[in-house]
């Protein structure tokens, strides 16, 4: 069965827009991305192939996971989510399978199509230690796990463990994770603003720019001008 995935991704390759992904998700030398490979398939098309497999064995779906190829591992991310919400029997096997498997999680799109809606939504009623453990990795996609499984529970309006993650990450050196803190804090202004500010309000003045940026985006001009100025 993975030999006919894989056929199915092979016919709706595009090489130019595999050029410019690879740009986009910077796979040069040195890079985030380093090593990833794409075969400029789109997100859509990519749910479409991963819906007409969701039988697939975690065996099958480790093997996809191994590879470089960019959608190889996509598809079989959202295989898993589809799994996980088709089979609650399976859900512990699969949110350890996803743990197992972060080291295969390993740019920021994998990321965010999969794990609020597996860890986030496993841990929600559960003790959520292990997204501590993650949050103070020194692997750059495993702290983007832990804040960004907390977006489930932003859904649900509970706000406390994406602050304290927050808070943990506010002098981490990595770009993508000033967006990722920054998304999530503007995530818990849509709901409650004046939770938000509160944080804000202690925090603001050491906080990256960019993570700054992203947290107050949804605020009135006036309102972003006096966090920008200070």
């Amino acid at each position: 069965m993975i030999n006919e995935i894989k056929k199915d991704l092979e016919e709706l390759k595009n090489p130019a827009k595999a050029k410019l992904l690879s740009g986009f998700f910077k796979t040069g030398k040195g890079e985030y991305g380093e090593g990833d490979v794409f075969l400029g398939i789109s997100v859509p098309q990519q749910r479409q192939v991963a819906k007409d497999y969701l039988n697939l064995s975690l065996v099958d779906l480790q093997k996809l996971l191994s590879y470089k190829i960019h959608e190889y591992r996509l598809v079989a991310l959202l295989i898993l989510v589809g799994q996980y919400n088709k089979y609650e029997n399976l859900r512990k096997k699969i949110v350890d399978f996803y743990l197992k498997n972060t080291k295969n999680i390993n740019n920021w799109d994998l990321v965010d199509l999969s794990s609020h809606k597996i860890l986030g939504h496993y841990f929600f009623n559960k003790n959520r230690k292990i997204l501590y453990k993650l949050v103070r990795s020194k692997n750059l996609w495993e702290r983007r796990i832990a804040i960004l499984s907390t977006a489930y529970f932003i859904s649900q309006n509970q706000f406390k463990d994406t602050l304290k993650i927050a808070g943990i990450l506010l002098n981490d050196e990595h770009d993508l994770i000033h967006k990722a803190v920054g998304w999530m804090l503007r995530e818990v202004g849509k709901r409650d603003q004046p939770t938000e500010e509160r944080f804000l309000k202690k925090h603001y003045q050491k906080m990256p720019r960019t993570m700054l940026r992203y947290a107050i985006e949804r605020f009135d001009e006036k309102k972003r001008q006096f966090y920008l100025k200070k």
